[in-house]
């Protein structure tokens, strides 16, 4: 079943009486108003953001519905082996020196060469890290036995063994040519691959999770584990790396037939284990900004964000249309309205749209100085909710402006919520602005600047002192500007300062690695997220991403058909989420690690048209998107293996499961706008690519969903372009800019709002940015290019230490050496001229 397919149940069409009306307006409206009329009330999402799911759904997620029947060819193959080892004994009830004994006997029959005895073997590696289900009655007891297998499994080198095989079949030619001339590739074609993919990933995945009852033996695994996967140990280079050329090679279709699920979800993993997660990122921010001897940051950015309350989406066009049509039939006074809430009489038990919650109104309450003008209110056609015209009622505005204790309730009871007074965020100011902000007052009272001098304040007026000392009590400085700053210094004065120290990061390793071919793995990865998206359309020349889950025999009956549909769709939205996971990873961590790294890897996006393609991905019914059912919960792992599997029918494949959202779909939607943020900030070039590919209505539509985070960095790209919209579309969206000015943070110099001192400078796209690429590249040739400063060699001119250097000469030499000496010097001319001439 299609995502665009999805429905959310469709309410409120009432009119004032309660009676149910027939939709107004021409057909060509009619599945925008069903769009609007579903989004009108849609629920408060109960959604925490995190860096993944719960252990269990990322182990489901690992593989395909088609895949289900491997999993008994994994048991039974263990089995088989493991009879004649154990003689009737059963794998829990061995003694872990058994185990031990019995997981070398596999170690050492992995390196036969016969390759379906090395795939019988793997396959039962397989089995112990899914948890000898077999012997399990429960999910959790195969989660507990999953568990300590892995362990066991890293212990005795298994990860190593694996990786050798790996390497192997990625560089198998036969495989990858055969592949290639076959017309049609399925789920055969990548077996001895899937199966080495998924115990590494189990592997990766399950060491990485930290839990209570972790063993001691267990924490010093995952640290070794980590800096192992970290470090370029394997062939010279990190694991990732190897990962990222499976990437590259698919792309390039000279492997299509490996299984890039597997390679993405397993490469996302091991990017987030060897560098960290979220919360990682801010302790290291922390660390970092006391390296630098900056202040400690305003606020923990991910508990403010947390403790967010979404807000109701902007009125649509179609609603609003809908409230048109209600005023002119004529409806009861706001008056009658606000004393029926008074009464308990609420609107909201009648089904009435009277009093409707205010749209993006965080704190209940209306703006008292929206009053000043009504003229500007009545041209204002979001900000009209249904039925409340551009004046306020006198009573409304008393009991607003002055409520009396305590407040009447103008909502119901269960929505009164308590909340934090001021605003989330702490407002910021950068050097920069304090620099512009004394020019332009220092051309205006005295006539002349002083440069970047921010002290002196001779001959200003008393408020613009005052204006200074409040923007220098919220200056913030970024480590990336102090990073910018150093950068200069060793640009300016390569000889005097020497040579930086380069901490040996993960980041770093990785970076190193990654630098020679970031472009090719850029555009491979934004390639599979355009193949993955949901708004591509099938092309004869796109890459096949189904390879993994299409089956060698194409279902032949309905019921098949609709779990294969449903397979590819989750099979797409799992690639989706892994991609935009890593990438928000590496801006992320690259970032920190020097703005430069960010910066590199930041161009290459733009370049490859990543902009255009989060706002084409954006471009749907997001609230479908979201709320997509494409999962069977019966055939996910590890409920598929413990428990009976019942009958499946059509109807309870449509039906899906019970959740109000579908977690990955969600956490996809905020990493893309997470990155569209981190590829936009501070960017004028690129925040106008913004607005030329007309992302406001695009963005607008995304605000449906009633997640705070996703409004969050949703609300932050609508502000970063208002000043360029214009005023008309400013005034008819003051509730988007309402929920702007409350959830986003400030900057006390931007004109944000009302975009009266407009940016005169050109949209100059190309010079802009290769300022960045020059910046970029003098970085890159100072630290990492190996014939660098060739010009800046020191040259010892001291006549003793030149004569004193110690030469290693041939032991015959001093036979010969008067010879040597005629020969070479006293019977050669010296051309003094030519000693003189620059070489």
């Amino acid at each position: 079943m299609q995502a665009e397919d999805m429905e959310v149940p469709i309410i409120n069409n009432l009119n004032d009486n309660g009676d149910r009306q027939r939709p107004k307006g021409k057909d060509v409206f009619k599945d925008q108003q069903k769009e609007s009329e579903s989004s009108m009330e849609s629920p408060n999402l109960e959604f925490e953001y995190g860096d993944t799911d719960t252990l269990t759904a990322e182990l489901s997620e690992l593989y395909s519905y088609t895949e289900e029947p491997e999993f008994a060819l994994n048991r039974d193959y263990f089995e088989e082996d493991f009879r004649s080892h154990a003689r009737g004994r059963r794998w829990i009830e061995l003694t872990v020196e058994e185990q031990r004994a019995y997981v070398m006997r596999l170690l050492d029959a992995l390196e036969v060469t016969d390759r379906d005895k090395r795939l019988k073997v793997a396959r039962a590696i397989l089995y112990l890290a899914q948890g000898v289900f077999d012997e399990c009655d429960t999910e959790v007891d195969v989660l507990h036995w999953s568990r300590h297998n892995v362990f066991l499994l890293y212990d005795m080198g298994i990860f190593t063994a694996l990786l050798e095989l790996l390497s192997m079949e990625i560089d198998n030619s036969q495989a990858c040519s055969s592949a290639v001339r076959k017309p049609a590739i399925s789920l055969a074609d990548s077996t001895e691959l899937r199966v080495l993919l998924s115990i590494m990933y189990l592997m990766v995945e399950t060491v990485r999770v930290r839990t209570e009852d972790d063993r001691p033996e267990w924490i010093a695994a995952r640290e070794t584990f980590k800096n192992e996967l970290g470090s370029p140990l394997y062939n010279g280079e990190p694991f990732a790396l190897l990962l990222f050329t499976m990437v590259t090679k698919f792309c390039s279709m000279n492997a299509p037939h490996f299984p890039m699920k597997k390679v993405l979800l397993l490469l996302w993993k091991t990017i987030l284990f060897t560098l960290g997660g979220f919360e990682e990122l801010q302790e290291m921010k922390v660390r970092g900004r006391e390296r630098f001897n900056l202040p400690p940051l305003p606020e923990d950015s991910i508990k403010v964000v947390r403790a967010m309350r979404a807000a109701s989406p902007p009125a649509s066009a179609m609603e609003l249309i809908e409230q048109q049509q209600q005023q002119k039939r004529g409806r009861r006074s706001r008056r009658s309205a606000f004393v029926d809430s008074l009464e308990g009489d609420s609107p909201f038990t009648k089904k009435q749209p009277l009093v409707k919650q205010d749209s993006l109104d965080t704190y209940n309450e209306r703006d008292p100085f929206k009053n000043d003008d009504a003229r500007d209110e009545e041209e204002d056609p979001e900000d009209t909710d249904s039925g409340i015209e551009g004046e306020v009622d006198p009573l409304d505005r008393d009991v607003i402006i002055q409520p009396p204790p305590p407040p009447p309730p103008l909502r119901p009871p269960t929505e009164r919520v308590n909340f934090p007074k001021g605003l989330p965020w702490a407002p910021k100011v950068r050097e920069k602005d304090i620099e512009h902000f004394l020019e332009t007052s220092r051309n205006k009272f005295i006539g002349f600047t002083l440069g970047n001098d921010t002290e002196t304040l001779v001959g200003l007026p008393r408020p613009i002192h005052e204006s200074v000392k409040t923007l220098k009590q919220h200056k913030y400085v970024s480590i990336a500007e102090v990073q910018i700053k150093r950068e200069e210094e060793l640009q300016q004065c390569p000889m005097t300062l020497g040579e930086e120290e380069v901490e040996e990061t993960p980041a770093e390793i990785l970076y190193l690695g990654m630098l020679p071919n970031l472009s090719q793995y850029v555009i491979a990865l934004l390639k599979l997220l355009l193949a993955a998206a949901p708004t591509s359309k099938a092309k004869t020349d796109s890459i096949n991403i189904l390879a993994d889950v299409l089956p060698e025999e194409m279902p032949i009956t309905v019921l098949q058909s609709m779990k294969l549909g449903i397979d590819v769709n989750r099979h797409k939205e799992i690639i989706v989420k892994a991609i935009s996971a890593l990438l928000l990873l590496l801006l992320k961590h690259f970032k920190l690690n020097h703005i430069y790294q960010f910066e590199i890897v930041s161009q290459h996006l733009v370049f490859a048209n990543c902009i255009p393609l989060i706002l084409k991905f954006f471009n749907q019914n997001i609230m479908s998107y979201i709320s997509a059912k494409n999962s069977i919960c019966v055939l996910d792992f590890p409920h598929c293996v413990v428990h009976e599997m019942p009958e499946l029918t059509a109807e309870s494949l449509e039906a899906g499961d019970s959740n109000q959202f579908c977690w990955r779909n969600l956490f996809s939607c905020i990493n893309l706008l997470r990155i569209l943020n981190k590829l936009t900030k501070w960017k004028h070039s690129r925040t106008m690519m913004l607005v030329v590919f007309k992302s406001a209505p695009i963005l607008k539509r995304a605000l449906k969903v009633k997640q705070a985070m996703m409004q969050l960095y949703v609300l932050k790209l609508l502000k970063i372009q208002t000043k360029y919209l214009g005023r008309q579309w400013r005034k008819s969206n003051m509730k988007t800019m309402s929920a702007i000015y409350q959830k986003v943070r400030h900057r006390l110099n931007d004109d944000w709002a009302y975009g009266n001192d407009i940016d005169a400078r050109p949209w100059d796209f190309q010079a802009e940015e290769c300022a960045l690429r020059e910046s970029i590249e003098k970085f890159n040739s100072r630290r990492y290019d190996k014939n660098k400063n060739g010009d800046f060699t020191p040259v010892d001119n001291c006549l003793q230490s030149v004569l004193g250097q110690r030469v290693d000469l041939p032991e015959d030499f001093h036979y010969s050496y008067e010879m040597w000496l005629e020969r070479e010097v006293f019977s050669q001319p010296i051309q003094w001229e030519g000693l003189l001439q620059n070489p």
